[in-house]
């Protein structure tokens, strides 16, 4: 089982948050830091792209834990929304292409 937690507290803004993301999740280098590259580099976790830190086997979910979503929401509610529509589009992906989508989401 895969998970990574998202320090939703060092989040203050965009820049932050792609910070975060980038050391959570190991995305390269030449991350674009905006939401579609968020995407594209969560969209194929199930092969070794060297996209994110993750591969995941068959069957295999990552986990991605959100401590405090209530405060990280009321704090930088578009950045929260942001995140959840694309961790939603990131699995519609996977759907569309026949695949199991990947991504949990816990929020706490």
């Amino acid at each position: 089982m895969a998970y990574a937690m998202l320090n939703t507290a060092r989040i203050h803004d965009w820049s932050s948050f792609h910070n975060v993301c980038a050391e959570v999740f190991g995305f390269p280098d030449f991350y674009g830091r905006n939401m579609d590259a968020w995407i594209d580099c969560l969209t194929y976790l199930d092969e070794d792209d060297g996209m994110s830190r993750f591969v995941l086997g068959e069957g295999e979910h990552l986990f991605i834990l959100v401590p405090d979503f209530k405060e990280f929401s009321a704090r930088v509610p578009e950045i929260a929304y942001a995140f959840l529509d694309c961790s939603s589009f990131v699995n519609k992906r996977y759907l569309e292409a026949k695949r199991m989508p990947r991504l949990a989401l816990v929020l706490q």
